[in-house]
Order: C-alpha cells, then structure tokens, then sequence
C-alpha cells in the first residue's frame, strides 16, 4: 500500500512527522520573526486585525509562503538523493502541496472568524440600538465576506481537483505492485477484488480521512492559538468555577472523552466489517466462477453462502445500534456545549455578540480537530477492515502467512 507510492515509507513518514513538527516550532518561536529583516514584518502590537481578502496578500502570510517553500524544498532534495522513486513528484511534492492547499483552507475559516467580530457587534449596534448604523456599513461587511468565501471557493475547489489525481496515482501505484505479483497471489481468497475493488476503496477513503486528519492538524494549530487569547474574557464555568484557560482546557477534555468512549463502544465494528468483507468476497467468488462453470455455484452452495453474509450482517448491525446511540447522543449534546461553558460569562455580560461568535466558532474549531476520530470512526472502521484485507495480500506477496484472522473458516464468521 504504501511502499508501491512512497519512498522508504516507514522512514518518510518518521521523517515527515519529525520534520514538521521541527518546522512549526521553528515558525512560532523563531522564524516568525524574520520576515522583518526582509521587508515583511509582523503587524505592530496594537495594530487593527486586517479584514478582509486583502489578509491573504499581506506581509506576515507572504513570509510564511517564503518559509513553506524552503521547508519542502529541504525536505523534497533530501529524500531526491537519499531514496530515489518513480513517484517522487507525487508522493513527496504532492503531499507538501496538499498539507498547503489545507493550511490556506484553513486560514480561510480564521479570516472567516475575525470577520465574525466586527459584524455582530455593527448587528448589536443596530438591534439595541447603541449607535447610529448605516446601510453601507452593511453592505461593506457582507462584501468582506463575499471576498473571502470566493477564496475559499477557489482553493478548496482546486484542492479537491488536484486530491482527485494524487490519490488516482497512488491506486495505480498500487494496483501495479500488485499485478506484477500476480502469479503469487493469484490464488488468495478474492484476489481479483483485493487489486480492484480494495485498492479503489483504500483510495477513496484515504481520499476522506488523509484529507480530513490533515485540516484537522492544520485547524488546530491555527485555532489553538486564538482559543488561548479568548479565555481571558471567560472568567469561570459550570461547575468547575474559576479555571487557567478553560475554554482550551473544556475543549480538550470534553473530545478526549468523547474519542475514548466512542473508542470502547465501537472496539468490534473493525473485525465485524473485516469478516463482512470476507463473506461478500466468497459470496462474489462463487457467482463469478459460476459463469464459466456450470458445476459451481449450484442454489444450495450459494444458499449457504448468502445465510453466512446475511448472518454477519445482523451481527454488524446490532453493535452498531449501542455504538450510533451512543455517536448521536455525543454529537448533539455538542452542538451546545460552546453555550454550556459560556453560561456564567453570558449572564454576567461580559462579552459582545460578536466575540460571542468568535468563541464559539473557534471552539467548534479546536473540538472538532480533536474529534477526528469521533466523526470518522465508521469511515477508519472500514478503512482498517479494507487495510487488513491488503495487508493480508502484501503478506503472501513477502512470502509470509496470514493473519489467523484470514484463516477462519467461513461458517464461523
């Protein structure tokens, strides 16, 4: 899966993770800073946030443009001569457009969310009214947004495209390690499903959940910062009463909560949707070879066949039932958990509607990058299901035995 597209794969993605994380260090403590030695200086303290479109041109965003690419092109020149692949251009460029692609994406949702600031707060002007507001002021803040959200447009439009072609390459990359190994896997159970129907589906969901871990990262990094500057106007919270930084603090515990019990709950479905996958396998089997050969798939085999696949299914979809009441429930008790917190800020006024809307923004943000696992669980389900499937393959291909899960016969699935 990954060796067919990337270099090295176990020692690129250890020297990606670390890399990064070097990098965004290197940004926030250090870098950050030089860009006023070349004519591109931070904002002055005290100076007015940039609103609008205008922010994507601005000197601080330029910079960091500067900096990605010397960071990538270090990284990319590094692995050029160090490990050498036929999908270097994809594999390694590629994945360094896309992590910027979804740093844009994101900048976007902060633009998005300075704008929330002064928009409330001119409609809390004008419903209390505190002051006179004019129409024009209106119309002004509605045509900042409608410059932002046309960049959005633009870039997430263009991502989708360009994620649509890496991930086909990477399919491809796959389906030929595979077939050049056909005559040894020939014989695997759903062999010809594994190179096409698993592939196409690893790389489809990879499609969803790489994309969807990558904003999520990207989201955090860029919204924690902000949550950490609004838990200064939030002075107490339920129950708990005076807290350092709650609202970073409530944030992260209410998703490492839920992760973990979603986690607990759900700790069958991965093996439930394998087997499953197992059963359509041999089920799809028999009716193919039926085609060809009037002595297979006869109505009793393929009877006995199906009651297998249909008993799977029943089994799957009883534990999904405990798991999904216990999804939604989390889900929607979500929904409000911003307002939860704030109750004691709000009854005691302490905040404008506008940075009301900023807190919440930015905290369904900070939430929903650590709830990742929590609004992917059934996606990575199938995704491990589909993975097992494609490992048990590359197995036989190295010259190894499957996995006992592999071995089992259909009946007891």
């Amino acid at each position: 899966m990954f060796k067919s597209f990337f270099p090295s794969p176990r020692l690129f993605f250890w020297s990606a993770a670390l890399w990064s994380l070097a990098a965004v260090l290197f940004w926030f403590f250090v870098a950050r800073e030089f860009g006023g030695k070349i004519g591109l200086p931070n904002p002055a303290e005290g100076t007015p946030q940039i609103i609008g479109v205008q922010v994507f041109w601005s000197a601080p965003f330029i910079w960091f443009y500067i900096y990605y690419a010397i960071v990538v092109a270090i990284f990319a020149s590094f692995w050029k001569v160090y490990s050498p692949s036929p999908w270097f251009n994809w594999s390694v460029i590629g994945s360094s457009f896309i992590i910027f692609l979804t740093y844009y994406s994101v900048q976007v949702g902060v633009a998005i969310n300075n704008w929330y600031g002064p928009f409330y707060d001119l409609v809390q002007a004008a419903l209390g009214k505190t002051r006179p507001v004019t129409a024009n002021e209106f119309w002004l803040g509605i045509g900042q947004f409608l410059g932002i959200a046309l960049v959005y447009v633009v870039i997430r439009a263009f991502m989708l495209f360009f994620i649509n072609h890496y991930v086909f390459r990477w399919r491809t990359a796959m389906n030929n390690y595979y077939v050049s190994h056909w005559a040894t896997v020939r014989k695997v159970e759903g062999a010809s499903q594994r190179v096409q129907d698993d592939t196409m589906r690893f790389s489809t969901g990879l499609e969803d959940l790489g994309g969807n871990l990558i904003e999520s990262v990207m989201t955090l990094i860029a919204f924690f910062p902000i949550l950490l500057s609004y838990s200064k106007h939030v002075t107490e919270i339920p129950v708990f009463g005076a807290v350092p930084y709650p609202l970073v603090v409530t944030a992260i515990l209410w998703a490492v909560f839920g992760t973990v019990f979603l986690s607990v709950i759900g700790i069958k479905l991965p093996g439930l949707e394998f087997r499953n996958q197992r059963v359509e396998a041999a089920y799809r089997k028999e009716l193919v070879l039926g085609e060809d050969d009037e002595s297979r798939a006869d109505a009793m085999t393929l009877s006995d066949l199906f009651l297998i696949v249909r008993k799977n299914y029943f089994r799957l979809y009883f534990h999904y039932i405990y798991f999904n009441v216990g999804r939604f429930l989390y889900l929607q008790t979500d929904n409000i958990f911003a307002y939860i917190i704030l109750v004691p800020t709000l009854v005691a006024g302490a905040i404008t509607l506008g940075l009301l809307q900023q807190i919440t923004n930015a905290m369904d943000q900070v939430r929903g990058s650590f709830q990742y696992l929590i609004n992917s669980w059934p996606s990575i389900v199938r995704m491990l299901s589909i993975f097992k499937r494609l490992r048990a393959f590359e197995a036989i291909i190295e010259g190894g035995s499957l996995e006992s899960i592999n071995l089992e016969p259909l009946e007891k699935v």
